[in-house]
């Protein structure tokens, strides 16, 4: 068995790849809608499954990726009966599930030929949402400020491991005498 044989599958390899992007929502704009709950017509959509710690954006409905595929159609029949405008999706950063499963949407919506629904994706994800201070952690459920800055702690710990490392393989290639200009 060769090693790409044994590496697992990344979970989106059996879908589709999608051919379009949904569009970033601003953070403040979701912020100022959740403020005004019954005015603005959002729906957010968490992505989170393993880590779906910390707590939630308030009145998110959690839709891991893994599952998200099948279950576009059920939520466009959804948002589309309770006249939603945004479905905006999210995850830890919005760098990975959030745009592909939101891009799905968006084909699905276009597909249907609705031209009110919009398809986007939450800016910086719930890590930005949580970083971006207090006046939007308090529109999250189940909020748990120690497990944010214990997850941000050991990100900054990886993060100055990971460039000591590169650091000093550098230092080992100049003392080598391997750099090539």
């Amino acid at each position: 068995m060769t090693i790409e044989q044994s590496k697992p599958k990344a979970w989106y390899e059996d879908f589709p790849e999608p051919k379009t992007k949904a569009a970033i929502m601003p953070r403040n704009r979701v912020m100022q809608m959740l403020s005004l709950r019954g005015v603005a017509s959002i729906l957010l959509i968490d992505l989170r499954r393993m880590d779906f710690e910390g707590g939630c954006l308030r009145g998110s409905l959690n839709i891991p990726a893994q599952g998200f595929w099948w279950n576009r159609g059920m939520l466009y029949e959804l948002a589309y009966k309770a006249d939603v405008e945004w479905v905006v999706f999210t995850c830890g950063s919005s760098n990975g599930r959030a745009p592909r499963c939101a891009a799905w949407f968006k084909e699905f919506i276009d597909a249907a030929g609705d031209e009110q629904m919009q398809s986007m994706v939450l800016e910086g994800g719930v890590k930005g949402w949580v970083k971006s201070g207090p006046q939007f952690t308090r529109l999250m459920d189940g909020y748990k400020e120690s497990y944010w800055q214990d997850l941000f702690t050991q990100e900054e710990a990886k993060k100055s491991e990971a460039q000591s490392t590169t650091a000093q393989g550098d230092k080992d290639l100049v003392s080598q005498g391997d750099v090539t200009k």
